[in-house]
This record gives C-alpha cells, structure tokens and sequence, in this order.
C-alpha cells in the first residue's frame, strides 16, 4: 500500500520519494515494522492469552523440568503471522502474484497450526488434531500452491525446472514433456512437480513444528533461515547477480525479498518475549505458518534443493524423529534417549539455554554453508 501510494502515485510529485522504488530500502523498512510490531504488541497479546487461559500443556513423557512450563500462554504465532502480513501488505509490490501466494500460503498453514492449538485448548491436552487430519490439510494446501505455479508456467512466469547445486548445468525438469503436447493429460505431466512441492512444503512445514520445543529454538533458527532466503531471494531477482552467479533469471520473485524481511523482522520482535524464560509460545499457529512459509519462497526461488541447508537444525530435528520411530517399529530400539534431538541433549545433561544457543550456531554454520554454495556451482 505505501509502495503503491508512496513511488507509484507520489514520486513524480516529490521526486525523493523514489526511494521506495528500491527493494533493499523497502525490505529494510519491511523488517523494522515488522519487529517493532511484534515487541510494541507482544505485552498486549501475552495478557490476551492470559485472560483467555490460553496456556500450554506439556506432555507428561518430556523432560521433568518443562512441567514447570504449564499454563505459558500459547498460540503467540498469531503475533507471528499478523507481524509478517501487515509490513509485507504495507512495504511490498501487491501487483506481483509471488507475493500473493506466499502471503496466502504463510496464512493457510497458520490456519492449520490454529485448528490444532484451539483443539489442544478446548480439550485440555497435547493432543489437537489427528495426524492424518493436520497432513490431510497440509498436503491439500500445497497441491493448491502447486497447481497455481502451473499455471503461471503455462504463461511463462515460472519454471518447473530444477536447479541442483554444484551442477550449473543439470536441470532436470519436474514435468513429463511428451505429455505436455496431449491436451487432455497436461496436468498429468506436472503430477511429479506437484508431488515434490508438496513434499517440500509439507516437510518443511513440519520440521519447524517439530523444533518448537524449547523457549527460543524454533524462532532463532527461522531466524537465520529467513536471513538467509532474504539473500538467496534478493540475488535470485536480481539480474546481475543472477547472471554472475549463474541462477535461474527471476525478476519477479525480487519482490519477494520484502517478505523475507519482514519474517526475519517478525522473528526477531517474537524472540523478545520468546527467549528463556519464554513469556508465550509460538504453538502450532507460528511453526506451521513459519515452516510453510520458508517452504513456499523455497518452492518459488527455485532453491528447493538448497533448503535442507538453509534450514539444517529443522532437517536434523524432523530427521530425528523419524529414525527414532522407524527404530523402535522395527527393532523395538530407540536411538536417542528422546527426540526430537533437542530432547535427547537435555537427556545427556545440557541445560536448556546451553542446548538452545549450540542449536542456533548450527543453524547458523549451515546458513552460511548454504550461501556459498551459490559460488560454488
């Protein structure tokens, strides 16, 4: 809206005002509101929640020490996702259709995440919706994302090809050709693209569900992942940098370096209240909408392959628990003493804030990693 108000309809009249045609400028602006938001509002929402004995529950099976978390207001993600929208609604291009369905994407898995705080709340337990429930609606969102980068295929604003890093030259396409020519079956050619973009986003999704566990973790590492696609985003968009770096020319998904911004910004405003001790959780509203979130920029930049980097702790975490069940089913083993991993270090004698800060180095080690692969290709 300021975008549109303030480079479009005014800059000819006040020719200083052409500064706001500049992304970097706007991501910037962007990302302050969006954690001046968070840390103005955050009072007002942690009392909200209180009021409404929006609280936590912890599940007896955890370490002993996080009993003492009970009652922390929850569903603190909706700080989370207002923070992201509104700068984005205010700073970005609305023109641009990237934004678009990466803002509806952000607020689709955050309605999920919502559905599934409420029933955890309305019933008293850790249990909200069932698994084959929350992935049902997962799954169908992302086909949704899916089916409309199709169609802005069909009409040359994307591609489904996919970029592999360390291979410049290997871009394997993610739909059937020959099927392309038969009218009747083109959607069935992009059956492979929408499967893997679901996979993409799904689990990216929940791997941020699955990091939630300790007071800060899951925020300080979207953290760094968002910084880190704001750049990946910013040179994606930008024709110079795309060219000397040898990436897929997207002028379009520029625009989305604002959005990234503003999650950085919106992370950061939430891990002031959010840091140990927590004064509120993100619940299942923030790491879902979170986790779609750097899922679909993922999808859009074409950085797919690239994301198990930018977001290595959340890999790591979902990867955790799923060799940890896969074990127990079939040798009646566990492998940690509890997963996710975090829970397996508290279980060694880590504190908490210890367990956290080493998690957020890390995250940080495979964000930087991630970033030069770009040159390394």
């Amino acid at each position: 809206m300021l975008y549109w108000l303030l480079f479009q309809k005014l800059h000819s009249f006040f020719p200083p005002f052409r500064i706001f045609g500049y992304i970097t400028f706007r991501t910037a602006f962007a990302s302050l509101t969006a954690m001046f938001m968070g840390m103005i509002v955050g009072p007002a929402i942690i009392r909200q929640l209180r009021e409404f004995q929006i609280g936590q529950y912890i599940r007896e099976e955890g370490p002993a020490a996080h009993q003492k978390k009970a009652g922390t207001p929850t569903m603190g993600g909706v700080l989370i996702v207002v923070a992201i929208i509104v700068p984005t609604l205010l700073w970005a291009d609305l023109t641009n259709p990237f934004v678009w369905i990466t803002m509806i994407s952000t607020i689709a898995f955050a309605g999920i995440g919502f559905a599934d705080d409420y029933l955890k709340i309305v019933h008293h337990r850790n249990l909200g919706l069932t698994g084959r429930a929350k992935l049902g609606l997962q799954i169908s969102a992302s086909i949704v994302i899916a089916v409309v980068l199709v169609t802005m295929q069909a009409v040359g604003q994307y591609s489904t090809h996919l970029m592999v890093p360390f291979a410049k030259r290997y871009r394997p396409d993610l739909a059937f050709e020959a099927l392309l020519r038969i009218p009747h079956l083109w959607i069935v050619a992009f059956l492979p693209f929408i499967a893997f973009v679901a996979l993409v986003i799904v689990g990216s999704s929940n791997a941020v569900n699955l990091t939630d566990g300790l007071d800060g973790l899951a925020i300080g590492c979207t953290i760094i992942a968002a910084a880190a696609l704001t750049v990946l985003t910013y040179v994606s968009g930008h024709a110079r940098f795309a060219e000397y770096l040898e990436l897929q020319k997207m002028p379009q998904v520029a625009e989305l370096t604002v959005f990234c911004g503003a999650m950085v910004g919106s992370s950061i405003g939430f891990l002031w209240y959010n840091a140990h001790p927590a004064e509120i959780f993100m619940g299942d509203v923030g790491s879902l909408g979170l986790g779609g979130a750097i899922g679909t920029v993922a999808v859009i930049i074409k950085q797919e392959l690239l994301l198990p980097f930018i977001g290595g702790i959340f890999v790591l975490e979902a990867l955790s628990v799923m060799l940890q069940v896969g074990s127990y089913k079939m040798r009646k083993k566990r492998i940690f003493k509890m997963a996710p991993l975090h829970h397996h270090f508290e279980l060694l004698g880590w504190s908490e804030s210890k367990v956290i800060v080493r998690f957020w180095i890390a995250a940080l080690v495979f964000a930087l990693f991630a970033l030069t692969t770009l040159k390394l290709r």
